[in-house]
């Protein structure tokens, strides 16, 4: 093998930097962090991370990415701090054949349950009791619709004949029986509103929801997905001066 080919068949050279933990090293809450973390490790590339311990910022990360919080990325010494661009620019650079697409087939994939985390957090932020039973219901109606849109079939299942279009669907994602970037987005943030709103408000995703507990339970089963979630304890914590107790 030529020296160009072999360096044609190394990965490239990336470092991912996330939110470290309330101990400096553990990964911290950060759903934008996790659905990089996720991507990376989904594309099968060997890269490495780094926690960056916010309250004590190295000066050589601060030279790094100046001004910029975690998560941030380097790829072949090109430093990249938007969560959006990294995105489309791993989707470009790490592609096929070496490296899978993950984008998602189904443009509605990539909306379904994207207001879910604004009502999470109007509902966790609310300090007036009188006003806690309608925030709850607009999460409710939020969950409702990413639930009908999991046990729906998608449009190209049904056009392919995989899906005769009558009865739910059974597929693991939001867009088939793959993880894909939409799922990278969603994910994180639908495990975070879990864990405090059953904390902090003692809600429960509601047991009629069968797709959204069947999307979480195959989530659940992914390495890619557990081992890049923060503990429970770190995601309640980073919400404990943000989620309000009701007043009485």
């Amino acid at each position: 093998m030529t020296d160009s080919a072999a360096d044609e068949d190394k990965d490239p050279d990336i470092e991912l930097f996330v939110k470290a933990g309330i101990d400096g090293e553990s990964i911290g809450n950060c759903p934008f962090s996790q659905r990089l973390f996720m991507i990376l490790w989904l594309k099968g590339v060997v890269f490495n991370v780094t926690t960056v311990d916010l309250k004590r910022k190295p000066a050589d990360l601060h030279n790094l990415a100046p001004g910029t919080h975690p998560p941030f990325l380097t790829f072949q010494g090109e430093v990249l701090t938007d969560v959006n661009k990294i995105e489309e620019y791993l989707e470009e650079r790490l592609a096929p054949p070496k490296y899978p697409r993950l984008a998602a087939k189904n443009r509605e994939s990539n909306t379904a349950g994207n207001d879910i985390f604004a009502k999470f957090s109007a509902y966790v932020k609310n300090t007036k009791p009188d006003q806690n039973r309608a925030l709850e219901k607009n999460l409710d109606k939020a969950l409702a619709k990413l639930n009908d849109y999991l046990n729906s079939p998608l449009p190209d299942d049904v056009q392919s004949g995989r899906h005769s279009g009558d009865g739910l669907s059974d597929r693991k994602y939001l867009d088939g029986d793959e993880l894909t970037l939409a799922d990278c987005n969603l994910l994180p943030k639908l495990h975070v509103m879990k864990v405090v709103a059953k904390k902090y408000r003692n809600y429960d995703i509601p047991s009629e929801f069968s797709g959204i507990w069947r999307y979480l339970g195959n989530a659940y089963s992914r390495d890619e997905f557990t081992n890049t979630c923060a503990a429970d304890m770190e995601i309640e914590e980073a919400y404990k001066p943000v989620a309000k107790r009701l007043g009485k």
